[in-house]
């Protein structure tokens, strides 16, 4: 059993149920709860926040990807995504962030206003005045604010989030490729690089056909060196292009 968490009516109400993996997949506007947010020995309420170390970016920003999937609209485009990430990630304890004009040119949105106007119409921020320098956007998710750890630490993992050493892009990538890569460098450990493929389409925002092409692309542009799918298990395997390591089995070879 997985504790899941789902969005009621537009954000404004949350629900937290126990649920099979298949049930919480298959429900709308859901996510599961990672482990490393909620112990499964202790209540929330009693819960105290666990120091964190220097290095734990990845995870940082996988949680929060984690929560946007379930907050967001399923439709809410990758460059939505990315600009809602950095919100969250920057925001204070009022929910404000503030996004410097450099941020929004480095991420290739700058003056995207359609995809504010897509998390507006999740219910997720306020329209922000595209004309003020930097950008201040209000958040209207408390969820987002009220997770661990804290503010320093999540603007560490908005800076890693913005080009994981791991995963480089090329200056040309579209949002969705952009997005793809953050999620495979968000779950790449020393260990391995592997998660499940209905994880990874649904942090990305696309169906795991689609979540195949964009892989594709990435293999294209030389971000990563090959994948998998294994269709028994469904996982999916990466090797990114800057680590010089096999990770696939000898008898895999790259999906296309």
């Amino acid at each position: 059993m997985l504790l899941a968490l789902t969005r009621d009516r537009g954000g404004r109400t949350w629900r937290l149920a126990d649920a099979c993996a298949a049930c919480a997949a298959a429900t709308s506007h859901t996510a599961v709860v990672p482990e490393t947010l909620l112990s499964p020995h202790r209540p929330a309420a009693s819960a105290p926040v666990r120091p964190r170390v220097h290095g734990d970016e990845p995870q940082r920003v996988r949680e929060m990807l984690t929560h946007l999937a379930s907050a967001l609209g399923c439709v809410t485009s990758p460059a939505a995504r990315l600009l809602a990430l950095q919100c969250a990630l920057r925001a204070d304890t009022h929910g404000c962030a503030r996004l410097p004009a450099g941020l929004l040119r480095s991420m290739r949105l700058h003056r995207h206003t359609e995809a504010w106007q897509e998390l507006v119409q999740d219910g997720w921020l306020d329209l922000p005045d595209s004309r003020a320098a930097p950008l201040q956007v209000r958040l209207l998710d408390d969820a987002a604010l009220n997770q661990a750890p804290g503010r320093s630490a999540r603007r560490r993992a908005a800076h890693w989030a913005l080009q994981p050493t791991s995963h480089i892009v090329s200056a040309t990538a579209k949002p969705a490729e952009r997005l793809t890569a953050l999620v495979l460098a968000a779950h790449t450990t020393a260990a391995d690089a592997t998660a499940d493929m209905a994880v990874v389409a649904r942090l990305c925002g696309h169906s795991p056909q689609q979540t195949g092409v964009l892989l594709d692309r990435l293999v294209a542009g030389r971000t990563l060196a090959a994948w998998h799918h294994q269709r028994d298990t469904d996982e999916v395997h990466w090797q990114p292009a800057t680590l010089h390591r096999p990770v696939l089995g000898p008898a895999d070879s790259p999906a296309h």
